[in-house]
């Protein structure tokens, strides 16, 4: 008999014809997130689930008896309760890499936006304010020449160092858990402290994932120390950042501008002051949301899942959970 699995999260249909090769299923149809109770209800039989952020915790693993495997169609698993995972030996996967050359395009999009003002002066123009006198109220800053600090240089973050090196000859800062000689010579960056990266940067740049120690990682102190004329990008998760510190170092003029395509909360509420600052670029979590890009998350994550029930080593098991497997 084939493995059983559950598709909590609707897939393309070739996706989903892989997993019917190699699996009987069942899958959730709806258009909204599934709801958590319908979830526990489908969990009984299922050697494996796939899923986009759902909270994996004891809660769930208790409704979920044969559960081998969890496959997230996402990089970030910080859904995953990894200890209570491990104590059942459950695998957990993610989607790495798939997706870093396009949430790379949509940094740089973030940092011109916002250097160049893009969406206020596009809705000056499409309101009627745009009027025949000076234009130096619409000024924008340079990208190109500039400096760009990234703190978290993984292979997202060296993407954007190449976009930034490459197409816009900016000298690269970095702060990073472990030094990467070979991308220093490849992107002529240095590694420097996250307080020098700050003072000095032009642009800052946050692509760490999101853990205890990441959490709150831009604060006060840290906006602070940045230059009134710096730009902070955030490409990597809300809650990394201390959005009460954003928003009065924006209001405050300690930063010039923002970037953001992801909040403590989201959706994001429509009372949250940073929606109410011309001076912030706002996006909806859509750092990988290119079709191909969806698709090629979405076939790994399959991918993963049917080798973990039917016995062989899925490509990308997250770190903490390798070698836990039944």
């Amino acid at each position: 008999m084939k493995p059983y699995v559950y598709l909590a999260k609707p897939v393309p249909e070739e996706v989903e014809n892989y997993i019917a090769e190699h699996c009987s299923y069942d899958k959730w149809e709806g258009s909204e997130p599934i709801p958590r109770s319908e979830l526990l209800q489908k969990l009984g039989q299922a050697e494996g689930l796939l899923i986009t952020g759902e909270k994996i915790d004891d809660e769930l693993l208790d409704h979920a008896p044969n559960l081998k495997a969890v496959s997230n169609i996402s990089v970030g698993y910080n859904n995953f309760d990894t200890d209570a995972m491990k104590r059942r030996s459950i695998i957990g996967t993610n989607t790495p890499d798939v997706l870093n050359e396009t949430v790379a395009d949509l940094a740089l999009a973030l940092m011109l936006s916002a250097a160049r003002r893009v969406p206020e002066l596009d809705k000056l123009v499409k309101d009627g304010k745009w009027e025949k006198k000076s234009d130096e109220p619409l000024f924008g800053v340079d990208v190109h020449g500039k400096t760009l600090g990234i703190i978290g240089m993984g292979r997202i973050g060296e993407a954007i160092g190449r976009r930034a090196k490459f197409g816009f000859n900016m000298d690269i800062l970095y702060h990073n858990r472990h030094r990467k000689m070979e991308t220093e010579k490849e992107l002529d960056a240095s590694y420097v402290s996250q307080e020098e990266l700050l003072q000095k940067s032009d642009f800052v740049l946050l692509m760490v994932p999101y853990t205890e120690e990441t959490k709150h990682l831009m604060g006060r102190e840290q906006f602070a120390q940045m230059k009134k004329s710096a730009i902070f990008i955030n490409t990597s998760r809300g809650q990394t950042v201390d959005e009460g510190a954003l928003t009065e170092a924006l209001q405050n003029g300690e930063i010039l501008a923002a970037g953001l395509d992801v909040f403590d909360q989201e959706p994001v509420s429509p009372d949250n002051p940073l929606l109410k600052l011309p001076n912030v670029v706002t996006l909806p979590h859509i750092g990988s949301a290119t079709y191909q890009t969806r698709f090629d998350m979405a076939m790994l994550a399959a991918e993963n899942l049917v080798a973990a029930v039917t016995g062989k080593e899925p490509t990308t098991v997250v770190g903490e959970l390798k070698g836990v497997l039944k």
